[in-house]
This record gives C-alpha cells, sequence and structure tokens, in this order.
C-alpha cells in the first residue's frame, strides 16, 4: 500500500495503471491511517487518477480512520472537478465524519463557494449540526450562507437543526472500510462466527456469518475426501479467485485450509444472487428492462475482464445463480462458486445454460471464452423474459435435449428486436462465429442510453 499511496499523491497516473492491471491489488485497502488510493487522489486534485480509480470500481463512500470520505477531502481542498465526478457517483452527500461534519461543512470552512453551491444542488443538507453544534452555514464568510440558505428554501429542504449524533465505528455507523479483507489469504476456521445457514447447493453449505466485525458468507465445500494433493491444488488455485481489481467481480476474501475442510469466503451482498431477485424476490428489486440491461452490461463487463486475464481462474459456469447483486444494484461476477480442479469432475447441475458443444466435450477440449458467450445469450433470455430456461424440464433431460436433439429457448413476441437479434448473434450454434465479451460491452453501453 506504501507505493500505490505515494504514487496517488504525486499524481503518477502511469505507475498507478500498472498497479491496478494486477488483479490481487485491491484499489479500495486503505493504508495505515485507512487512506484508500481515492482518498488521496482526491484530496491532492489528481483528477485523471480519481478518473481512472472510478472507471476501476473505487468505493466512493470508503472511509479512513476520521471518517472522511474522498469527497471530504476533495471538498476541503477546493478540487471541484473532482468533487463533480464524486457527485456523479452513488456518493453519500451528508455522510458526517467523526467530528460530525459533512463534506458542506469543510466546503463551507474554507471558503470554496462553488462546491458548496454543487453540493447544495444535490440535495447536501444545510442543517447538519457537528458535534460542536454548527451547521454548514454558522462556517460561512461573507454572503455565501445566504445563498446556500436561498438553494435549500427553493428545494424545500427542512431547516430545523439536525443535532449530531454519534455515529462511529463504536456507534450506529457501518464502516465501508471493508477493503481491509483483502489483506488476509489464509483464514483460521476458528476465527468465523457462522450465524446462519443461507443455501446448501452440491457443492457445498453456505453459511452467513462474521470475521473481524465484517459481514462475511463462508462456503464450505462438499467433498467425500480430502488428501494431500487436494489441499496442494487448493492453495494453488485460491489464490486465482481474489480478483480485487473490477467492479463487476465480487473475489474471494481468504479461504480456510484444515486437514478435513475447505472454506471459501466472501463478501456478504444482502440481496443474494440475480436468480434470487428474478425468481424469488429477492431484495424486493424490480427488474424492469432498464435495469436488466444494467445487469447485462455488468455481467459482460466483468467476463471481458476474466477472459482478459493471462493467468487461468478455476473453472466458472456462468449463469444467474453465480451472478450476485450488490445493494447498488451492481451485478458482479462471484468468484467464490468457481470449481476447483479436484471438485465435482466432469458433473453439470445447470445445463439449461450450458452451450450443445460444452456438453458434448471434455473440459479440456473445450472454447470458454465461446461457451460462455452462449451462456450469456441464456442469461439475456432470463433477463427479458424474467423466466427460467426449461423450468418443466429435469436437469438431465434438459442437458441431454441441448447436446443432442437442438433444444433452444425461444425468443418470444413482446422482446425488443434489438435484444432479440443480440441474443440469436451470442448463441450463434457455430462457437467460432460467436461475439467475444468485449464486442458485447459497447453495443449493450448504446441499448442502455
Amino acid at each position: 500500500m506504501e507505493d500505490i499511496s505515494q504514487w496517488c499523491k504525486e499524481g503518477n497516473a502511469l505507475q498507478v495503471r500498472v498497479w491496478l492491471d494486477e488483479p490481487e491489488h485491491d484499489m479500495n485497502q486503505g493504508d495505515e491511517h485507512g487512506f484508500s488510493p481515492l482518498h488521496w487522489a482526491a484530496m491532492k486534485g489528481h483528477s485523471k487518477i480519481v478518473e481512472m480509480l472510478l472507471q476501476r470500481g473505487a468505493r466512493v463512500n470508503a472511509t479512513n480512520r476520521g471518517d472522511d470520505t474522498p469527497l471530504h477531502l476533495a471538498s476541503a481542498h477546493g478540487h471541484r472537478d473532482i468533487v463533480q465526478m464524486l457527485l456523479r457517483q452513488k456518493v453519500d452527500l451528508n455522510f458526517t465524519n467523526e467530528h460530525g461534519n459533512s463534506p458542506l461543512h469543510y466546503a463551507c470552512f474554507w471558503g470554496h463557494q462553488d462546491i458548496a453551491e454543487d453540493l447544495v444542488h444535490h440535495e447536501a443538507k444545510v442543517a447538519i449540526a457537528n458535534k460542536y453544534g454548527d451547521t454548514p452555514l454558522d462556517k460561512c464568510k461573507g454572503n455565501l450562507a445566504k445563498v446556500l440558505h436561498q438553494i435549500a428554501v427553493e428545494q424545500g429542504q427542512d431547516l430545523n437543526k439536525i443535532q449530531f449524533k454519534d455515529q462511529s465505528w463504536l456507534g450506529m455507523k457501518t464502516r465501508t472500510r471493508d477493503a481491509t479483507l483483502s489483506r488476509h489469504k489464509g483464514i483460521n476456521f476458528n476465527d468465523l462466527k457462522l450465524k446462519k445457514q443461507i443455501g446448501a447447493t452440491h457443492s457445498g453449505d453456505t453459511y452467513f456469518g462474521y470475521w473481524q466485525k465484517n459481514d462475511i458468507v463462508a462456503k464450505i465445500l462438499n467433498l467425500k475426501k480430502y488428501t494431500s494433493r487436494m489441499q496442494r491444488d487448493f492453495n494453488e488455485e485460491f489464490p486465482k479467485l481474489r480478483i480485487f481489481s473490477h467492479p463487476n467481480i465480487l473475489p474471494v476474501i481468504g479461504c480456510c485450509n484444515s486437514p478435513q475442510m475447505f472454506v471459501v469466503i466472501s463478501q456478504y451482498l444482502p440481496n443474494g444472487s440475480l436468480y434470487n431477485v428474478l425468481h424469488e424476490g429477492g431484495g424486493n428489486i424490480v427488474v424492469d428492462t432498464a435495469q436488466a440491461l444494467r445487469f447485462a452490461i455488468d455481467i459482460a463487463r466483468g467476463m471481458a475482464y476474466l477472459h482478459s486475464l493471462e493467468r487461468t481462474t478455476p473453472e466458472y459456469s456462468l449463469n444467474s445463480r453465480h451472478v450476485v447483486i450488490e445493494e447498488d444494484l451492481t451485478a458482479r461476477i462471484n468468484m467464490a462458486d468457481a470449481k476447483f480442479s479436484f471438485q465435482e469432475k466432469g458433473r453439470i447441475y445447470y445445463p439449461a445454460w450450458i452451450s450443445p458443444e460444452a456438453l458434448q466435450k471434455k473440459i479440456a477440449d473445450r472454447n470458454w471464452e465461446a461457451s460462455d458467450m452462449w451462456s450469456f445469450a441464456v442469461l439475456l433470455w432470463e433477463l427479458a423474459t424474467r423466466e427460467v430456461p426449461f423450468a418443466d424440464q429435469s436437469p438431465m433431460e434438459v442437458g441431454m435435449r441441448i447436446a443432442l436433439e437442438g433444444l433452444r429457448v425461444s425468443v418470444k413476441p413482446g422482446i425488443s428486436p434489438h435484444l432479440s437479434k443480440l441474443i440469436k448473434i451470442c448463441m450463434n450454434e457455430d462457437p467460432g462465429k460467436r461475439p467475444k465479451f468485449d464486442m458485447i460491452v459497447p453495443i449493450l453501453d448504446k441499448m442502455t442510453r
């Protein structure tokens, strides 16, 4: 962290880019003071680095040890261009630090009128009192208080003073410095506090729990035997799932490797899987056409990144069960659902999303990029119809009929012509004629506008 922090302070964009290109490097991890790379770039005014970090998925609401977010620092140091970048993200405008100060407090105190006006126009509250009883208006100089008061009145803000409440790390506020998890690889199973089983599949049982005051999900792999060879393979393969450098990839935080138990640990996301959201009402999320396309482009970006890696990750099957949804409705590829080399060899439990050639060929002979594109096409169909593919048939029957009898999802009337055409292109019977994910992303991007 010392190197990336220094490069962000100096504005060395080239070194920052090289550092970000390493999948295991976590741009959200804080240094000894809790400053993430985005904190330093926002504080020092290096807009190109801020833009780069945001594009890679830096958390805009991450806090340092004093509970400052990057918006606090950009507002305090007068970097309006960076403030505007952060405002375009899902930034918490009224987040208060350990002193009870919001970003607007700092913009007012330091006399950055343009920034203060920008913040209030975006609904920053002028009546929040810090722990000393001062609101942002109390910190204003000259006529700035009148200007901000007028904007707040026009917006219909409640101007009654909002008294300070202790919402520190030991109080009510939830810190977003969860990225400190990325410092760990091997985790002692006895340090996990598993509270509730939330799922059971062929590959293992999944539990919700806590580790070092963080919400986590622990997946205990279901294996009939444990050998020294499996332990060696597990230790070699699980670090490849720790991909922290892309916003649409949910990395494995760490793993436990005991003589009779392999546990894969990832971040807890309350909305669960895309399958749960689409078909089981998870998170009470309404998936309209626009949201479906946003999920699709998130998935395509994540898969494009996975395929761009020089290193090979353990086997991953793309379907809606293996995509998870963040609280901000970002879709992420769940690396905890990848299969290890020793796990369930030759077994496929959800063939409805698998390409016909992948069902016919050995793992070593498959074109994974083309097979994933077929799976993506089925997922697009699922997002468009809100239906489970071939739900009326058993998995064995579905797999046999896709591989041998030409069973395919049918594009129904009511699906937009552009999306129907894209589904057909991605499901080309000739694997060599299917597009790559980096070709799909700009097409979906146009469709979302």
